[in-house]
């Protein structure tokens, strides 16, 4: 599991959020690394459409019941 990165204490977030309200800090940093996002889209937008066209008939239906009796069961489980 991963680590929490965060501040380990509540004074230190709020002295963040202070901060940050105040302007003495300024939070600019980027979320994503945009060469990592870039590479994702690369190769995200395929997967599926080449995972597909290497699959028989037989072999999707297969997949598709599966998926379908999961989905079912879960919602008879919540019931």
């Amino acid at each position: 599991m991963a680590k929490h990165q965060g501040p380990e204490d509540f004074a230190e977030t709020a002295f963040g959020v202070f901060q940050q309200a105040t302007g003495e800090v300024k939070n600019d940093e980027p979320l994503k690394n945009p060469a990592a996002v870039a590479l994702g889209k690369l190769g995200g937008s395929k997967g599926g459409k080449a995972r597909a066209a290497k699959l028989s008939d037989l072999q999707r239906s297969e997949i598709a019941k599966n998926a379908a009796s999961v989905r079912w069961k879960k919602q008879k489980e919540d019931e």
